[in-house]
């Protein structure tokens, strides 16, 4: 499973995995794939933290991280993260927090208490990203840095490059590709609609080769509703460089996942999956519940833009997550996961993933070479 991105990067499989869980992220580095740290939600000092239990952890093996730096968001420009959340604060229209806490309340979620709280802007600006870069880049076994959401600024793309390691994007559109490539980005991360957060609206199998072809011979990562190792086998025959996944981690035994948010993912359909506005502003796919389906009436506010919306449901999430085992928790908690769900009906370790990964990854070569006349 070898390919030129792979020894790029010094790894053995080509198996890309993101998780906001430092666990994971270790565990997947340490099986010979590449673990991909989510950053955003991450203070600075938190995510120090978090770098240095993944160095202590993964002995030689390099790892990622990943900020959300959008090409568009209220407030670009100001790169002063205390006032940058002030003056998004008093842009956000006070029905918009009362329809959330009504939200929280009907379902009998209990407040946080005062100590618990905090900011509301935890990412998904420039003024955010930046901090988190400086400490990232820190750290040695930090080989690469991914952007979910546009194509970075070019001093980001500069200050990434110079430092020795890989930077590269996710995109859901061919122009977006092209946008990456011309800005000089190290790879592209090809993802098609069935993936979990923010995702376009371009299936897989039409958007990978299509991105492939637009870019070549940039390095291409699919993503997108990739949960077996036949999935891997045709991203590969494709023409990716390797896989980005994301979900089939949400479900593992190193995850940092709530008993009651993991049965809803357990026994979730791929049917039940929505791209929605509701938490972070952009299209997002996430379980369907009571949250997404209130956010979507006509009678109801319309969500804000990033990262406003996201300002409004920061509560809500804290909240949930605080509070999983609450009856009401997962009617309107925040559960990103693509419609690979549907294939996620038990709890596995990383290792054990990964090897069915390869394994499956082996068995359709073989039974695509057995094809082939003697």
């Amino acid at each position: 499973m070898q390919t030129d991105f792979c020894r790029r990067l010094g790894i053995e499989f080509p198996i890309f995995a993101f998780s906001h869980c430092r666990d994971v992220v270790a565990a997947v580095s340490n099986a010979g794939g590449f673990g991909v740290l989510g950053a955003v939600g991450f203070s600075p000092e938190q995510l120090e933290i978090e770098c240095a239990w993944i160095d202590e952890h993964v002995g030689d093996r390099p790892y990622g991280v990943d900020l959300v730096i959008p090409q568009r968001y209220e407030g670009m420009g100001e790169l002063d993260p205390a006032k940058l959340e002030a003056q998004l604060r008093a842009a956000i229209p006070p029905q918009h927090r009362e329809f959330a806490a009504k939200l929280l309340a009907d379902h009998g979620i209990p407040e946080l208490p005062e100590d618990e709280r905090h900011h509301e802007l935890l990412g998904m600006s420039m003024a955010t990203a930046a901090p988190q870069l400086e400490v990232a880049l820190a750290h040695d076994k930090v080989r690469m840095i991914a952007n979910a959401l546009g194509t970075p600024p070019a001093e980001v793309i500069e200050q990434v490059q110079k430092s020795g390691r890989v930077i590269g994007a996710l995109c859901g559109k061919v122009h977006q590709a092209k946008a990456h490539a011309k800005a000089g980005l190290d790879f592209v991360v090809a993802q098609g609609t069935e993936g979990g957060g923010h995702t376009g609206e371009i299936g897989s199998f039409v958007l990978w080769p299509q991105i492939i072809e637009a870019v070549a011979p940039l390095p291409v990562l699919a993503a997108g509703g990739i949960a077996t190792g036949a999935q891997v086998a045709a991203a590969l025959a494709l023409g990716a460089q390797g896989v980005w996944t994301g979900s089939i981690w949400l479900t593992v035994q190193e995850a940092e996942c709530p008993p009651a948010q993991m049965a809803s993912y357990l026994g979730a359909s791929s049917e039940d999956t929505v791209r929605s506005r509701s938490f972070t502003g952009k299209p997002c796919r996430m379980l369907r519940n009571d949250w997404t389906e209130a956010w979507a009436r006509t009678d109801t506010p319309d969500p804000l833009g990033m990262p406003l919306q996201n300002m409004v449901t920061m509560d809500a999430v804290s909240r949930t997550s605080r509070y999983a085992s609450s009856p009401g928790s997962q009617a309107v908690a925040f559960n990103p996961v693509g419609q690979t769900v549907g294939l996620m009906k038990e709890v596995r370790s990383v290792r054990e993933v990964v090897t069915d990964l390869v394994e499956g990854y082996v068995d359709a070569v073989e039974r695509l070479n057995a094809l082939a006349p003697a």
